[in-house]
């Protein structure tokens, strides 16, 4: 079964919510009537189903409620609109629920829906891995019961009500991803989901330029401990520095169990061996105690890292093990973040139909990522006739650290075993700089080229990549790299 799969949302026969209910949880309004049934909650009319209730909530860009005609057409059962905003929806005629403020409405609604429910909760955040080890637990504990968790990376001040809010009562396993920009986001978002269990996937330089050192990212991770359960634990990366800080703020947290996972010989899931190939990995585990065995269907040991993570924490929630082991040999890896294309492309070196082999790692970077993604890239089997290549852009957010941090790539990137190197954005001018100053030093650097813009690097790549090539895109999601992979799949010569 994919990670996709149908099977990995509660599923139930009874209306998500009643009218009743919203206007209870919401302390609303009614006008014109309260519809009997909803069965789903949106915020965007472009992917609203029939009979969603449609929140008009007003976002930096758009408010929702000049979309309300549009929620009409598009079948929505109830609007739920600001009180201010009634006098320009005078020629609205569906059922609306009216409130002072929309957004603060939707997390009364979330955290009805998180008392209603009996499932077991985790949460998860951290500088990278996030999406990733939500995603994998989604997966496989789906195996287990009825399981509803964070679609895409809905892990801000809108999408944790929202994903709340969307919570069947009838759920055994709710998974939700909280992150952050700043300090102090966490802690009302951790608060509103309550998890029974809270996972730190790894602190890393991710938006280090709101932030004066990887301590306060870790203490702004540490947040989400503030919203524990009652009784219930912290799972903790092992493995990382700042282990001894973040257990150090769980308990200042008042949380009573600390665990963590990792190759560490105190760590509760830990890794006792491992096989890392092109294409999966292979593990041995300690899973508080019990033995474990498991196929991961994605590479990297970034990956077998949070592996360890969801069999932790599929462990703290009563899962059963055997079966989410299993599980992890169906891994997918989602559209961004590792996913592999194999998109035709000439011939090869013997005459045959050729092709180019795609790493997809365009959602998101920082050099923790980055690094992983470059240890991926070099242990992919590569045809006789191709080659490694790496496509990095620009990390975004570290501020006053970015071009230490972009030059600090070259270590890893010069492990890859690359045998060509693009470079696009203006941040990894650094990064290309370091590369030039170590070539002229007598380094073993590979050739390597830079952009500043995408359209140059996307005529280069269109251009220069032949058959039996495998290579890999990564960069910040804000620069576009994903309109790279789109070129490539397509057979285009424009992003």
């Amino acid at each position: 079964m994919s990670q996709n799969a149908p099977m990995t949302e509660a599923m139930t026969d009874a209306p998500l919510w009643t009218g009743d209910a919203m206007v209870e949880a919401m302390a609303a309004r009614p006008l014109h009537g309260v519809p009997a049934s909803v069965t789903g909650i949106s915020i965007d009319t472009r992917t609203l189903s029939p009979g969603d209730a449609f929140f008009a909530i007003k976002g930096e860009n758009f408010d929702g409620h000049n979309f309300a005609s549009k929620a009409m057409i598009a079948g929505a059962s109830c609007l739920v609109v600001a009180e201010e905003k009634l006098p320009a929806l005078g020629g609205v005629t569906l059922p609306m629920l009216v409130v002072p403020d929309v957004l603060e409405a939707l997390r009364m609604l979330g955290r009805a829906a998180r008392a209603r429910t009996d499932a077991k909760v985790i949460a998860v955040t951290g500088s990278a891995g996030k999406t990733t080890t939500k995603d994998a637990l989604r997966h496989v504990l789906a195996r287990c019961g009825r399981v509803h968790a964070s679609a895409a990376s809905f892990n801000n001040h809108w999408g944790v009500p929202l994903t709340l809010a969307r919570m069947p009562a009838a759920t055994d396993f709710a998974i939700f991803e909280i992150g952050m920009n700043h300090a102090g986001e966490i802690t009302p978002l951790t608060k509103m989901v309550r998890p029974h269990v809270a996972i730190v996937t790894m602190i890393a330089a991710a938006h280090l330029g709101n932030f004066g050192s990887l301590d306060d990212i870790a203490r702004a991770k540490a947040e989400i401990f503030t919203g524990l359960a009652k009784g219930g634990t912290a799972l903790i990366n092992r493995d990382d520095k700042r282990f001894k800080l973040l257990a150090e703020l769980a308990g200042i947290a008042g949380v009573m169990k600390v665990t963590g996972f990792g190759e560490n010989k105190r760590a509760d899931v830990q890794l006792v061996k491992s096989a890392l190939l092109s294409d999966c990995s292979s593990i041995e585990a300690k899973v508080f105690g019990t033995d474990v065995m498991a196929k991961i269907g994605v590479p990297g040991r970034h990956m077998v890292q949070n592996m360890l993570a969801v069999l932790g924490a599929a462990h703290l929630v009563g899962a059963d093990l055997a079966e989410v082991a299993h599980a992890l040999a169906d891994l997918e890896a989602p559209d961004g973040r590792g996913k592999v294309y194999e998109i035709a492309r000439g011939h090869d070196v013997d005459g045959e139909g050729g092709h180019l082999t795609v790493i997809d790692e365009s959602y998101n970077a920082n050099p923790a990522s980055m690094a992983a993604a470059l240890g991926v890239l070099a242990s992919t089997n590569v045809n006789r006739g191709g080659r490694r290549i790496a496509v990095l852009g620009d990390m975004l957010e570290l501020g006053s650290h970015s071009k230490k941090l972009h030059a600090g790539l070259a270590e890893p990137l010069l492990s890859a075993r690359c045998d060509r190197i693009y470079l696009g954005g203006a941040e990894m001018a650094a990064l290309a700089d370091e590369l030039a100053a170590r070539d002229k030093a007598g380094d073993d650097v590979p050739p390597f080229a830079h952009y500043d813009d995408l359209d140059g690097l996307g005529a280069a790549l269109a251009s220069e990549l032949l058959a039996d090539d495998v290579v890999m895109l990564k960069s910040s999601n804000g620069i576009g790299f994903s309109r790279l992979v789109k070129m490539l799949r397509q057979g285009d010569t424009t992003p």
